[in-house]
């Protein structure tokens, strides 16, 4: 499966079959899944932390630190999956309408090539 043929739903398919292969739907609930989605985003974090731009760089060129930052990337987006197939969340949706207001929030004009936050623009 490659990003360029899997659809986000076949994507919720592979995860919630794997969850119930194993049983394990009275373990997902928002709260814990939520939980997921943070702990595996630090873990993502803690490959980076104190490292510049540069380090970052090398991380992702060595294949063996590739590997793990793939990994922990997975887990995050295993949860988000999760979280949005158990709650019936349409992902494609949610992000159509979010990058939506965040158009709203960040217009063009006035934040290209900036990174204030919007109530500094």
């Amino acid at each position: 499966m490659r990003d360029f043929t899997a659809t986000v739903d076949e994507l919720k398919t592979v995860v919630r079959m794997f969850c119930e292969d194993r049983e394990w739907d009275r373990f997902h609930n928002p709260k814990d899944l939520a939980i997921g989605i943070t702990t595996e985003a630090s873990e993502l974090l803690d490959i980076f932390r104190f490292k510049d731009a540069a380090e970052c760089r090398e991380i992702l060129e060595d294949e063996e630190c590739r590997e793990a930052v793939c990994d922990e990337l997975a887990d995050v987006l295993y949860f988000v999956l999760r979280f949005a197939q158990t709650n019936d969340i349409d992902l494609a949706s949610a992000l159509e309408s979010k990058v939506y207001k965040n158009g709203k929030k960040y217009p063009a004009d006035k934040s290209r090539g900036s990174n204030k936050k919007y109530d500094e623009l």
